[in-house]
C-alpha cells in the first residue's frame, strides 16, 4: 500500500500553499511559548532562572494577545472570511487559540503554586498569602499601606452618576463589592498603583528566621490593598474584592503617506494605544457571577474573552524576585570576551587587516560601542551613518553619535519610529539627536527599517575608506548581554559601497534595487534566497550534494516554505534551526523526509539569523536581520550580508551551526503534526550549544 504525496500547491487556490502542509502560525507561536514554560518546569535550571522563565512566559502571552490575538479578532469584526494559509477561518483560529491557552495558563499557575513557591521557601524566599501572615507582619504591612499605598489610591464608585471607569492595559485592579445599608450592594474599582512594586517586601525584622537563616518575605500588593479596603470605604462593609485586569489591542495602525509629520503622528498614536479595544479579561476564578457580569457587560467582552485565573494575575511581575541578590539561585555569571585582534591594536587597523566576527553575548558588545566612540573623536573620520531600531534607554551609542556631531562630523541616523513597544524611546532619541544637528530620517513610507547597519567614512593616506558593522541584532548593549546575535566588522570595498548606496536609498530618493554583495529587502532578498535554494536543488539532481542550513527566528512565508519543500522532495538535506514559529512540516514521506526542524530555548534568547548554502563545495553563508516571513521579505528594509572570509565561514558552519545541530540538552525537534519533542542525550554525551559557547570563553 502506498501513501499519496500531498501537492505542495493548494489544490483549490493556485499560487497558495497546500493548507495541509502549513502549520498555523498562531498555534506554532503558542507551541514556542510552551517551550519557554518548559524551561520554568525544568528542575535542572537554577531556581530563580525557572522563576524568570515563568515571568517571560507570562509577558510573552500578554504580547500575543495584544498583537496576534487582537489581529485575528479584528478580522472577525471586519467581516473577513478569507482562510489563513493553514486553512482556518478567523473564528476557528480564535477557538483553537483558546483551547491551547487555557491549559497553558492552568499549568503556569500549578507550577508556581506546587513547585516554585515551595522551592523558594526552602531557599528562604517566601511569597506569602495574606492569610498566612502573623499579627506582627500584618501590622507592618498596614503601616506600609498607610504610608506608601493609601495616598496614591483612587477608589472609583460605579453607579448611575459615576460611570464605569476606564481600565488601563495590563494593570492589576480590584473589583470591590460594598454592602450599603441604604442602597444595598454597590461596586467600586480600585487600581493597584503602577509606581509601586507588585511584590511588597516585608521588613527584615518581621520575617522569622529558620535554623538561624534570615528569610526574605513578600506579599502581592493587591492582597495588601484588599486587606485594607476599610481605609478606603470607612463606614461601609466590604463584602468582596476580586482582582482582575484587561488586555487591550495595542497594534498601532498608521497611514504614513497621509501623515504630515511622522514623528508627531507616531507620538499621537502612542498616546492613543492605551485606548485600544479590550481583547481579554483575566479575573480571579473565585469572583462571583455578579462581579463577572459587571465586568463583561461594561468592558463589552464575551465569555470566550474571559480567562479565570486560580492564582495571582500577571506573573511577569515575578521578575521582581529575579532581581534578588541570590547568585546561588541563578546561572553562574560570565564575563564576555573581546577578540584578541581587537585588543592587540587600534580598531581601525584591526578591521583593515581582517574581517572581525562578534558572537554575542559570548563576545562583548563593547567593541561596537568603542568603535563608534573612537570614530566620534577621530579627526580623520568624516561621517557616521547608522540605523537605530531598538537602542534602549541611556544608550551609549546615541550619546556617541551626538558627541560626533558636536565634534563636527557629518552624522546621519535612521530612527525607526515604528519599532513595536519601543516607539516612545525612539521618539525621544529622535528629538535628542535632531537637537544637536544630527540628520535624522525615518525611512521609507510603508516600510519598517529593520536592517542593522553602521557606516564610518574615514580619510586615510590612500584615500577615503569605509568601515562597516552589520549585525543580526539591535544596537542595544542591554539586549546584547542576553540575546545570541552575530556582527561583522569589515572594510570590504564592495560591502562599503553597498551600505553607502543603501543609506542613500533610505534618506534620499534613490530607487536602487540591486547591490554587489548585500541581499536587500524588499527588492532583492526574496529573489536572492529563492534563486540559491533552487541552485541547491539543481546541484543535488546532478551531483547529489545539495545542502541547506538555516537558522532564524521564524519561518512563515508561503513561497519560501514551498521552495524548501521542493528542495527536500528533491533529496536536498534541509536543516532548519527555528527559535519560534515554524509553519513547515518536516518528515512527511515522499515530501519532506530530508528536512529536519529544531528549536533551541535556553539561557539566552536565540536571535541570530544564518543562511548557509553548500553550493557544490563553494559555500555561501549570509547573516542578517531577516526572518523568513512575508513582513521581513516584502514590508521591511532588511539586509543579509555574506561572510566571505573562509575561516570565519567554516567557524560559523562547523562550530556555531554545528553546535545547534548537535544540541541534545536544550533542543526540541518538530514533528509533522506540529508538536515538539525534547531531545535527550541518551548514550551520547550531553551537549548544549549555548553551554559550549560559554565554555569556549574559558579556553
Amino acid at each position: 500500500m502506498t501513501t499519496s504525496v500531498p501537492s505542495i500547491e493548494s489544490p483549490t487556490a493556485p499560487g497558495r500553499i497546500n493548507p495541509e502542509l502549513y502549520i498555523n502560525r498562531e498555534l506554532s507561536w503558542l507551541a514556542f511559548n510552551r517551550r519557554v514554560l518548559e524551561e520554568a518546569q525544568d528542575a535542572r535550571n537554577p531556581l530563580l532562572e525557572r522563576v524568570k522563565f515563568l515571568a517571560i512566559f507570562s509577558a510573552n502571552l500578554d504580547e500575543f494577545f495584544m498583537i496576534r490575538y487582537s489581529g485575528v479578532r479584528e478580522q472577525i469584526q471586519s467581516g473577513v472570511t478569507k482562510l489563513s494559509p493553514s486553512g482556518h477561518t478567523p473564528q476557528e483560529q480564535l477557538a483553537a487559540i483558546r483551547a491551547e491557552v487555557l491549559p497553558l495558563m492552568a499549568e503556569s499557575q500549578r507550577l508556581l503554586r506546587e513547585e516554585l513557591l515551595p522551592a523558594l521557601r526552602e531557599a528562604g524566599v517566601y511569597v506569602l498569602r495574606y492569610d498566612e501572615l502573623s499579627d506582627r507582619q500584618r501590622a507592618a504591612l498596614h503601616g506600609y499601606f498607610e504610608r506608601e499605598v493609601f495616598p496614591v489610591l483612587t477608589p472609583l464608585a460605579i453607579d448611575a452618576s459615576r460611570p464605569f471607569p476606564f481600565i488601563s492595559n495590563l494593570n492589576i485592579n480590584l473589583a470591590v463589592a460594598i454592602d450599603d445599608r441604604r442602597h444595598g450592594r454597590r461596586y467600586a474599582r480600585v487600581k493597584a498603583p503602577e509606581s509601586l512594586p507588585r511584590l511588597v517586601q516585608l521588613p527584615p525584622d518581621v520575617c522569622d528566621e529558620v535554623e538561624g537563616q534570615p528569610q526574605t518575605c513578600f506579599v502581592w500588593i493587591e492582597e495588601v490593598i484588599a486587606a485594607n479596603l476599610g481605609s478606603l470605604f470607612p463606614g461601609k462593609r466590604v463584602a468582596e474584592a476580586y482582582s482582575f485586569r484587561v488586555t487591550r489591542d495595542t497594534d498601532l495602525e498608521i497611514t504614513e503617506d497621509e501623515a504630515g509629520d511622522l514623528l508627531e503622528t507616531m507620538e499621537e498614536n502612542v498616546r492613543q494605544r492605551r485606548f485600544g479595544q479590550v481583547v481579554r479579561l483575566s479575573i480571579d476564578a473565585c469572583a462571583s457571577q455578579e462581579v463577572r457580569h459587571l465586568l463583561t457587560d461594561n468592558l463589552e467582552v464575551g465569555e470566550d474573552d474571559v480567562y479565570l485565573v486560580h492564582g495571582p494575575l500577571r506573573l511577569s511581575a515575578l521578575m521582581e524576585l529575579y532581581a534578588l541578590d541570590r547568585p546561588d539561585l541563578k546561572d553562574p555569571p560570565f564575563v564576555p570576551g573581546v577578540p584578541q585582534v581587537l585588543r592587540a591594536e587600534d580598531m581601525f587597523a584591526a578591521i583593515r587587516r581582517n574581517d572581525v566576527l562578534l558572537h554575542h553575548p559570548f563576545d562583548s558588545f563593547s567593541p561596537v560601542t568603542s568603535l563608534i566612540e573612537a570614530a566620534a573623536r577621530d579627526p580623520q573620520v568624516l561621517a557616521i551613518k547608522m540605523t537605530l531600531y531598538r537602542v534602549g534607554r541611556n544608550s551609549p551609542i546615541v550619546q556617541a553619535l551626538m558627541e560626533a556631531r558636536e565634534e563636527g562630523k557629518q552624522v546621519a541616523a535612521l530612527v525607526e519610529l515604528k519599532a513595536r513597544f519601543d516607539e516612545e524611546n525612539n521618539i525621544g532619541w529622535a528629538r535628542a539627536l535632531e537637537a544637536v544637528g544630527v540628520h535624522v530620517s525615518y525611512g521609507l513610507i510603508g516600510l519598517k527599517t529593520h536592517a542593522k547597519l553602521l557606516l564610518i567614512v574615514r580619510k586615510e593616506q590612500d584615500g577615503l575608506r569605509r568601515y562597516v558593522h552589520l549585525g543580526t541584532g539591535n544596537y542595544n548593549a542591554g539586549t546584547a548581554r542576553v540575546y545570541t546575535d552575530l556582527g561583522l566588522l569589515t572594510c570590504d570595498d564592495a560591502v562599503g559601497a553597498d551600505v553607502s548606496e543603501l543609506f542613500n536609498a533610505l534618506t534620499g530618493y534613490s530607487e536602487q534595487t540591486t547591490y554587489r554583495r548585500l541581499l536587500v529587502a524588499p527588492a532583492g532578498l526574496r529573489a536572492g534566497l529563492l534563486a540559491r535554494i533552487e541552485r541547491e536543488v539543481e546541484r543535488h539532481r546532478t551531483h547529489g550534494d545539495g545542502r541547506l542550513l538555516f537558522k532564524c527566528n521564524a519561518i512563515t512565508d508561503e513561497e519560501l516554505i514551498a521552495a524548501l519543500y521542493r528542495a527536500a522532495q528533491a533529496g536536498v538535506r534541509v536543516d532548519l534551526v527555528v527559535r519560534g514559529i515554524c509553519s513547515l512540516r518536516p518528515g512527511i514521506p515522499g515530501l519532506s523526509e530530508t528536512a529536519r526542524v529544531r528549536s533551541v530555548v535556553g539561557r539566552f534568547l536565540e536571535h541570530s539569523r544564518l543562511y548557509y548554502f553548500h553550493n557544490g563545495g563553494a559555500p555561501e553563508l549570509y547573516l542578517g536581520s531577516a526572518d523568513l516571513m512575508e513582513r521581513n521579505l516584502d514590508r521591511r528594509v532588511e539586509t543579509l550580508f555574506p561572510v566571505r572570509d573562509q575561516v570565519l565561514l567554516r567557524h560559523l558552519r562547523d562550530s556555531v551551526l554545528g553546535a545547534y545541530l548537535a544540541d541534545n540538552v536544550q533542543a526540541r525537534e518538530l514533528r509533522a503534526d506540529g508538536s515538539y519533542t525534547r531531545l535527550m542525550p541518551g548514550d551520547e554525551p550531553p551537549l548544549s550549544a549555548q553551554g559550549a559557547f560559554l565554555e569556549r570563553l574559558l579556553v
